[in-house]
């Protein structure tokens, strides 16, 4: 079963994601005590910040990241190397990055573990951010 306008994007897989989410933050939180907030460690990674984690660690959860996802796409065969530009990428991580610092934090540091914690911060973030990503989805409809 496909979603209308996504042929590869299969409901079970984003179940299946989102266990995934969801199993690696409580992990994260039960063995090293802290929030998995993607953006805290990668700003530890760089030294921006001190997360609680050691600079090596959080390199290795850094490039985890897409080396997970990479093979993941490899398995199921929708590896795409054409998807998008490297330097596209880099400028919108750059972007990204700077959101999550204005933002105090990133989808999953306020989306997954904010809000299962009742944060109203957190809470405030993810609905911001929902907001945001609603719109310019619609707004890129618009012109599409």
């Amino acid at each position: 079963m496909t979603l209308p306008g996504f042929p590869d994007a299969a409901p079970l897989d984003g179940l299946f994601g989102g266990l995934l989410i969801g199993l690696a933050a409580a992990l994260m939180l039960l063995g090293a005590g802290r929030i998995a907030g993607v953006s805290g460690i990668v700003g530890r990674a760089f030294g921006i910040n001190d997360s609680g984690m050691s600079p090596s660690s959080a390199w290795m959860f850094v490039i985890g990241l897409p080396l997970g996802a990479g093979l993941v796409a490899l398995l199921k065969g929708r590896l795409d190397p054409e998807f998008m530009p490297l330097p596209v990428l880099a400028v919108a991580g750059v972007i990204v990055g700077f959101g999550a610092r204005l933002g105090s934090g990133c989808t999953s540091g306020h989306g997954v573990c904010g809000v299962s914690r009742f944060s109203q911060r957190s809470i405030v973030a993810t609905l911001t951010f929902m907001a945001a990503g609603i719109a310019t989805v619609a707004l890129m409809g618009a012109f599409a």
